[in-house]
């Protein structure tokens, strides 16, 4: 009798397991954010986030809380001499989590570990030149976000980008949104929407604003989006919501319907921050 019912007392186990999970981190993540944020902690975002005082008091809320959850599940990880401290860790986690505010999230569910050089690291990648033939080509990379559990940062790029806020350069900025990209599988450019959105619509605003990037970047003509975002749909994504971010008012005067799709995906309207 017992080894007919030993399968079925395993299989309940890890059913419940399986359904309370969530619901346990959840109350662990509640946990963390009723703790109190340290001074310290205050001191390293207002000296290496300039707009974080104009914010409403309650995204400042939000972005305190999100980042405390953030460092209790995130592993930092020192390359090349870097030595990871509370500045490295708060500086990455502030910009990371305004990606977050407002919306319902999973803390980079894929996410495991940030690994940060000292400054821009080379590669070996490879590339397809105009021809369509493919080579290897060593590159030096400000930063880099993988689909299984990493995102790589230069440090001095990501306290360059801190430092200026409204230049529409941000490497954290950059790297997580391809992080948001990547939740539903490689990125593309499409993130998950929330239900109130429409991918139709999306695709269409992100499509033609793409290929107008495009056409400036082939014949130089100015834009306010970096060319690289013309490369691949999912780099325009990444590129576009630095500038969101950074430059929300020339954003939303030259570029309303994407500004539009993005106030809508961030739950946010950085036009009041600067």
């Amino acid at each position: 009798m017992l080894s007919y019912l030993l399968p079925i007392l395993v299989a309940v186990i890890l059913i419940g397991y399986s359904a309370g999970k969530p619901y346990w981190r959840e109350y662990q993540r509640n946990k963390i954010r009723k703790q109190p944020f340290k001074k310290q902690w205050r001191k390293i975002i207002q000296q290496r986030m300039p707009y974080f005082k104009q914010m409403p008091t309650d995204l400042q809320l939000q972005l305190k809380q999100h980042i405390q959850v953030f460092l209790a599940e995130k592993t930092f990880v020192g390359c090349n001499g870097v030595k990871i401290t509370d500045e490295i860790r708060i500086t990455v986690a502030a910009q990371a989590c305004l990606l977050l505010l407002n919306r319902k999230t999973n803390y980079y569910p894929k996410l495991q570990t940030i690994l940060v050089y000292p400054r821009a690291f080379v590669k070996e990648q490879q590339v397809t030149n105009k021809d369509g033939v493919q080579h290897m080509q060593k590159m030096a990379l400000a930063g880099e976000s993988w689909d299984f559990g990493k995102v790589v940062l230069s440090w001095q790029d990501t306290l360059d980008g801190a430092q200026i806020p409204d230049d529409g350069r941000n490497v954290v900025i950059h790297e997580f949104a391809h992080q948001l990209d990547q939740e539903n599988g490689k990125a593309n450019g499409a993130p998950i929407l929330d239900k109130g959105q429409n991918y139709k619509c999306w695709s269409e605003v992100f499509s033609a604003q793409f290929k107008l990037l495009q056409r400036q970047a082939q014949t130089g003509a100015p834009s306010l989006f970096d060319y690289y975002g013309a490369t691949e749909p999912a780099e325009f994504f990444a590129v576009v919501s630095e500038v969101f971010f950074e430059q929300a008012k020339q954003f939303h005067y030259e570029h309303p319907k994407l500004y539009q799709q993005l106030t809508q995906y961030y739950q946010v309207d950085p036009n009041h921050w600067h």
